[in-house]
Protein backbone atom coordinates (compact mmCIF):
# COMPACT_ATOMS: atom_id res chain seq x y z
CA UNK A 1 0.00 0.00 0.00
CA UNK A 2 1.64 3.56 -1.14
CA UNK A 3 1.60 5.65 2.33
CA UNK A 4 3.28 8.78 -0.12
CA UNK A 5 0.47 11.34 0.78
CA UNK A 6 2.41 14.41 -0.53
CA UNK A 7 1.33 15.12 -3.63
CA UNK A 8 -2.33 15.11 -1.57
CA UNK A 9 -0.93 17.67 0.83
CA UNK A 10 0.75 19.79 -1.18
CA UNK A 11 -2.74 20.16 -3.18
CA UNK A 12 -4.42 20.88 0.21
CA UNK A 13 -1.82 23.33 1.06
CA UNK A 14 -1.80 25.36 -2.54
CA UNK A 15 -5.78 25.74 -2.68
CA UNK A 16 -5.96 26.99 0.84
CA UNK A 17 -3.35 29.39 0.05
CA UNK A 18 -4.55 30.48 -3.62
CA UNK A 19 -8.56 30.30 -2.39
CA UNK A 20 -6.99 32.17 0.69
CA UNK A 21 -5.18 35.03 -1.58
CA UNK A 22 -7.85 35.14 -3.61
CA UNK A 23 -10.81 35.93 -1.09
CA UNK A 24 -8.30 38.96 0.25
CA UNK A 25 -7.73 40.16 -3.18
CA UNK A 26 -11.23 40.02 -3.67
CA UNK A 27 -12.60 41.98 -0.19
CA UNK A 28 -9.55 44.30 -0.69
CA UNK A 29 -9.88 45.45 -4.53
CA UNK A 30 -13.31 44.88 -6.14
CA UNK A 31 -15.26 44.83 -2.73
CA UNK A 32 -13.04 47.48 -1.61
CA UNK A 33 -13.99 46.19 2.09
CA UNK A 34 -11.32 48.71 3.75
CA UNK A 35 -13.65 51.73 2.42
CA UNK A 36 -16.76 50.07 4.16
CA UNK A 37 -14.61 49.46 7.33
CA UNK A 38 -17.48 51.09 9.61
CA UNK A 39 -20.09 48.80 8.34
CA UNK A 40 -19.41 46.09 6.31
CA UNK A 41 -21.29 44.78 3.72
CA UNK A 42 -24.45 41.79 5.33
CA UNK A 43 -24.31 38.50 3.25
CA UNK A 44 -26.72 36.85 5.77
CA UNK A 45 -27.80 37.82 8.84
CA UNK A 46 -25.30 36.10 10.51
CA UNK A 47 -22.47 36.66 8.27
CA UNK A 48 -20.85 40.21 7.50
CA UNK A 49 -17.84 41.08 5.27
CA UNK A 50 -15.92 43.49 7.92
CA UNK A 51 -12.44 44.86 7.29
CA UNK A 52 -10.14 44.15 9.69
CA UNK A 53 -6.50 44.95 9.75
CA UNK A 54 -4.39 42.21 12.14
CA UNK A 55 -1.17 43.19 13.57
CA UNK A 56 -1.13 39.99 16.05
CA UNK A 57 -1.32 36.60 15.86
CA UNK A 58 -4.34 34.25 16.30
CA UNK A 59 -7.20 36.05 18.39
CA UNK A 60 -5.03 38.95 18.41
CA UNK A 61 -2.55 37.86 20.69
CA UNK A 62 0.82 39.67 20.44
CA UNK A 63 0.09 42.96 18.91
CA UNK A 64 2.84 43.51 16.71
CA UNK A 65 3.14 47.56 17.15
CA UNK A 66 6.49 47.89 15.90
CA UNK A 67 8.27 46.94 12.89
CA UNK A 68 10.58 44.52 14.69
CA UNK A 69 7.95 42.89 15.93
CA UNK A 70 5.80 42.62 12.75
CA UNK A 71 9.04 40.30 11.70
CA UNK A 72 9.84 38.45 14.83
CA UNK A 73 6.01 37.08 13.86
CA UNK A 74 6.73 36.83 9.94
CA UNK A 75 10.14 34.30 11.27
CA UNK A 76 7.92 32.84 14.30
CA UNK A 77 5.01 32.17 12.00
CA UNK A 78 7.99 30.78 9.39
CA UNK A 79 9.65 28.35 11.93
CA UNK A 80 6.31 26.82 12.96
CA UNK A 81 5.13 26.78 8.99
CA UNK A 82 8.68 24.95 8.15
CA UNK A 83 7.67 22.25 11.29
CA UNK A 84 4.20 21.50 9.63
CA UNK A 85 5.80 21.34 6.19
CA UNK A 86 8.35 18.82 7.42
CA UNK A 87 5.70 17.08 9.76
CA UNK A 88 3.79 16.80 6.74
CA UNK A 89 6.47 15.40 4.32
CA UNK A 90 7.05 12.78 6.80
CA UNK A 91 3.11 12.06 7.89
CA UNK A 92 1.74 8.39 6.68
CA UNK A 93 -1.11 9.10 7.62
CA UNK A 94 -3.47 10.45 4.53
CA UNK A 95 -5.83 12.10 6.78
CA UNK A 96 -3.14 13.88 8.70
CA UNK A 97 -1.59 14.61 5.64
CA UNK A 98 -4.76 16.62 4.19
CA UNK A 99 -5.00 18.34 7.74
CA UNK A 100 -1.27 19.37 7.82
CA UNK A 101 -1.97 20.49 4.02
CA UNK A 102 -4.57 22.98 5.40
CA UNK A 103 -2.70 24.20 8.21
CA UNK A 104 0.58 25.01 6.10
CA UNK A 105 -1.67 26.61 3.31
CA UNK A 106 -3.22 28.77 6.01
CA UNK A 107 0.20 29.54 7.78
CA UNK A 108 1.05 30.20 4.39
CA UNK A 109 -1.47 32.69 3.22
CA UNK A 110 -1.14 34.94 6.51
CA UNK A 111 2.97 35.46 6.61
CA UNK A 112 2.09 36.30 3.12
CA UNK A 113 -0.09 39.06 4.45
CA UNK A 114 2.34 39.90 7.22
CA UNK A 115 5.49 40.26 4.71
CA UNK A 116 3.46 42.38 1.86
CA UNK A 117 1.13 44.88 3.85
CA UNK A 118 2.53 44.46 7.54
CA UNK A 119 -0.84 42.65 9.09
CA UNK A 120 -3.51 40.09 8.03
CA UNK A 121 -6.47 40.69 6.30
CA UNK A 122 -9.39 39.42 8.37
CA UNK A 123 -12.95 39.69 6.61
CA UNK A 124 -15.18 36.96 8.30
CA UNK A 125 -17.54 38.11 10.97
CA UNK A 126 -19.87 35.61 12.03
CA UNK A 127 -22.37 36.77 14.60
CA UNK A 128 -26.17 35.98 16.42
CA UNK A 129 -27.35 39.32 17.13
CA UNK A 130 -24.37 41.27 18.56
CA UNK A 131 -23.12 38.15 19.77
CA UNK A 132 -19.67 37.13 18.08
CA UNK A 133 -18.86 33.30 18.87
CA UNK A 134 -15.25 34.15 17.25
CA UNK A 135 -13.23 37.35 16.36
CA UNK A 136 -13.15 38.40 12.48
CA UNK A 137 -11.03 35.85 10.84
CA UNK A 138 -9.87 34.61 6.89
CA UNK A 139 -10.05 32.06 5.18
CA UNK A 140 -6.41 30.72 6.34
CA UNK A 141 -7.03 31.09 9.60
CA UNK A 142 -10.41 28.92 9.36
CA UNK A 143 -7.90 26.17 7.34
CA UNK A 144 -5.50 26.24 10.30
CA UNK A 145 -8.00 25.96 13.00
CA UNK A 146 -9.96 23.06 10.75
CA UNK A 147 -6.55 21.18 9.93
CA UNK A 148 -5.40 21.23 13.94
CA UNK A 149 -8.97 20.26 14.93
CA UNK A 150 -9.13 16.92 12.48
CA UNK A 151 -5.41 16.34 14.20
CA UNK A 152 -6.65 17.02 17.31
CA UNK A 153 -9.19 14.51 16.52
CA UNK A 154 -7.50 12.21 15.09
CA UNK A 155 -4.89 11.88 17.81
CA UNK A 156 -7.56 11.58 20.74
CA UNK A 157 -10.12 9.17 18.98
CA UNK A 158 -8.23 7.25 16.78
CA UNK A 159 -5.33 5.91 18.97
CA UNK A 160 -3.80 2.78 17.91
CA UNK A 161 -4.78 0.30 20.11
CA UNK A 162 -1.55 -2.15 20.49
CA UNK A 163 -1.23 -5.40 19.10
CA UNK A 164 -3.09 -8.11 21.33
CA UNK A 165 -1.00 -11.01 22.30
CA UNK A 166 -1.96 -14.11 21.14
CA UNK A 167 -3.17 -16.73 23.87
CA UNK A 168 -1.30 -19.80 24.54
CA UNK A 169 -3.77 -22.94 24.09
Amino acid sequence: MNSNHRPLGLTVAIGALLLDQLIKYTVTYPLALKSRADVGIDLLPFFRLRWLENRGVSMGFFHASSNGARWALVAMTMVIATFVAVWMWRERARQDVAALGLVLGGAIGNIIDRVRLGYVIDYADLHIGEWRPFLIFNLADAAITIGVLILLARALLLREKSPKTETLR
